[in-house]
C-alpha cells in the first residue's frame, strides 16, 4: 500500500503557504477600498484551515518519499493548489463561473498565460495581483521541481541533469536546501530588478510589480487587455524581452556564475542553442515582415524579437497581432511555441536539451547509414549520452505529440474550427498563452470557448507543465499495484 501521509503533509504545507500568499492581494484590495478583500481573506482562511488540518493529521517522525509517492505528490499538489487558487476568482466581483476560475488558476499556476478574463484595464487590483502572484509562485515551483524532483523521477530525460551536475553543483552547494534557497533568492532579486526597470521605463509601480513577476516567471499575465501593446513603448519592449530571456535560461548556471564561474552560461551548449535558434528565427521573421508587409526593418525587428521570444519561452505577452502578418509568420509562431527554453528555467515546451538529444540521435543514424560498421557516440555538453536518456527523450517526444493530437481532436469535437482547435491545443500543452486566429489569437482570449473545451485545456496545461510522464503514469493500473 502507498503511504499517503507524507503526500498529504506536504500538500498541507503548500496550502498554508498559499493562504499566506492570498493575504497580499487582500491587503492591496483593502488599501484601494475594494470589497474583494473579504473574498481573499475568506479563501485564505479556508486554505489555511485545510492545510493546517492536513499537516496536523499526517505528521511523521521521518519524512521520506519514494518515487511513487513523488509522482502522486507532484500531480496532486498542482491540482489541489489550482482548485483552491480558483476560489478568489469564483467569488470575486468578476462574476466568473468555477470552470472559468479553475481555467484561470491553472493557466496562472502553470505559467501558461491563457485567459478568460475580459476588462483587465478596470479589473480589481487584488485580482490582477493574484494572477501575477500565481504565475510567480508557479515559476519558482517548476524550477525547484526541475532541479530536485524531475531528475530523481527520470522524467523525459531529466536524469541527464542529475548526472551532469553531480560533479559541479554538489561541490559548490553541498546541500540541496542551499541550492533551493540560492535559486529563490536569485528569483526574488531578478523580480525586484525588473520591477524598478519597468517602473523607470514608464509603467505605474503596480503594473511594474505585476509585469515583473510574470516576466521572470515567463507567465504572460498582463494587467491590460492589450497586453504589452497597451504601452507602445520600445524601452518597455526591450526590458521585458531581456526579462523573458533571463527566465528562459538555467537558474543553476546563474548560481554557478555568482560562485566564481563567470563563463558557465556561455559554455553551456543548451544556452548557445537557445540563443542561436532564437536569433536566427527573429532575424528571418524580421526580414520577411519588413519586405512583405512594407515595414521599416528596425520596427519589424522590434516586434519580431519581442513576440518570438514571448512565444518561444511560453510567456505569451503580445505587442501586436502577429496573426495578421501573413501565412509565413503564422506558421513560424505555431511551431516556435513548442520549442521552449532551457531545462532548469521557468519555461515549458519540448525544451532545448531534448532538441539537442534528438539531433544527436538523428546524426548517429545518418552516420550509420553512411558507414554501417562505424562506431558513433552521441554527446551532450561533451559527455556521452546513455541509452536510458535517449530512450526517455524519444518516449517524451512521442507522448508529447500524442497528447497534442488527442487534445486538438477533442477540441475539434467540441465544435472549434481547425485553427482555433490546433492552436489552443498547442498553447495548452506547451504552456504558451495566446493561440492563433481571431478567437484565441493575441487580440482575443478563451472566454467564448465551451466549458468542456476549457476543462480539456486545463488538463493539457497540467500535462505540459508536469512534463507529460508525471501525469500519465498515474493512469497506469500497474502504478497502483504493490
Amino acid at each position: 500500500m502507498i503511504d499517503f501521509r507524507p503526500i498529504l503533509f506536504i500538500i498541507g504545507i503548500l496550502l498554508a503557504t498559499l493562504a499566506i500568499g492570498m493575504i497580499v492581494p487582500a491587503l492591496v484590495d483593502l488599501y484601494y477600498g475594494h470589497p474583494d478583500w473579504r473574498v481573499f481573506s475568506a479563501a485564505a482562511a479556508v486554505s489555511l484551515f485545510i492545510g493546517g488540518a492536513l499537516v496536523m493529521m499526517n505528521r511523521t517522525e521521518k519524512l521520506r518519499m519514494t518515487s511513487r509517492q513523488a509522482f502522486i505528490l507532484t500531480t496532486a499538489s498542482w491540482l489541489v493548489l489550482t482548485a483552491v487558487s480558483a476560489l478568489p476568482f469564483a467569488f470575486s466581483n468578476m462574476n466568473m463561473s468555477y470552470t472559468d476560475a479553475f481555467f484561470e488558476a491553472m493557466s496562472g499556476i502553470s505559467t501558461t498565460g491563457s485567459t478568460v478574463m475580459v476588462g483587465l484595464d478596470t479589473a480589481p487590483p487584488g485580482i490582477l495581483l493574484w494572477r501575477a502572484l500565481l504565475q510567480w509562485l508557479g515559476g519558482i515551483g517548476i524550477i525547484v521541481m526541475a532541479i530536485a524532483v524531475m531528475p530523481m523521477l527520470r522524467v523525459g530525460g531529466m536524469q541527464l541533469f542529475r548526472m551532469e551536475n553531480s560533479d559541479k553543483s554538489d561541490k559548490a552547494f553541498p546541500r540541496a536546501t542551499q541550492i533551493a534557497m540560492g535559486i529563490f533568492t536569485l528569483y526574488v532579486v531578478f523580480t525586484i530588478i525588473w520591477t524598478f526597470l519597468l517602473w523607470w521605463a514608464g509603467m505605474s509601480f503596480f503594473d511594474a510589480v505585476a509585469h515583473a513577476m510574470t516576466t521572470i516567471a515567463t507567465g504572460g499575465f498582463s494587467t491590460k487587455d492589450a497586453s504589452i501593446g497597451y504601452y507602445d513603448n520600445p524601452l518597455i519592449d526591450v526590458i521585458i524581452t531581456l526579462g523573458m530571456t533571463t527566465g528562459a535560461l538555467p537558474f543553476l548556471l546563474y548560481l554557478q556564475t555568482l560562485r566564481g564561474r563567470p563563463l558557465s552560461l556561455f559554455r553551456d551548449s543548451q544556452v548557445r542553442w537557445f540563443v542561436t535558434i532564437a536569433a536566427s528565427i527573429i532575424l528571418a521573421v524580421a526580414i520577411w515582415h519588413s519586405e512583405v508587409n512594407n515595414v521599416g526593418f528596425w520596427t519589424a525587428l522590434r516586434f519580431s524579437s519581442f513576440n518570438i521570444i514571448s512565444v518561444m519561452t511560453g510567456t505569451g505577452y503580445a505587442t501586436t497581432d502577429y496573426g495578421l502578418w501573413g501565412a509565413f509568420a503564422v506558421a513560424v509562431f505555431f511551431f516556435v511555441m513548442f520549442v521552449g527554453g532551457c531545462a532548469g528555467s521557468t519555461t515549458c515546451g519540448v525544451k532545448i536539451f531534448r532538441l539537442q538529444v534528438l539531433y544527436e540521435i538523428a546524426k548517429i543514424q545518418l552516420n550509420h547509414m553512411l558507414r554501417p560498421h562505424g562506431v558513433f557516440i552521441a554527446y551532450y555538453n561533451g559527455k556521452p549520452l546513455t541509452e536510458d536518456v535517449t530512450e526517455s527523450v524519444l518516449s517524451f517526444f512521442f507522448l508529447f505529440v500524442f497528447c497534442f493530437v488527442v487534445l486538438a481532436a477533442g477540441l475539434g469535437a467540441m465544435g472549434l474550427d481547425f485553427v482555433t482547435a490546433i492552436s489552443s491545443a498547442g498553447t495548452a500543452i506547451a504552456n504558451v498563452g495566446p493561440g492563433l486566429g481571431p478567437i484565441v489569437g493575441p487580440s482575443g482570449n478563451f472566454a467564448t470557448l465551451p466549458d468542456g473545451a476549457k476543462w480539456m485545456m486545463s488538463a493539457g496545461m497540467l500535462i505540459g507543465r508536469l512534463e507529460v510522464f508525471t501525469v500519465l503514469i498515474l493512469l497506469s493500473p500497474d502504478f497502483w499495484r504493490d
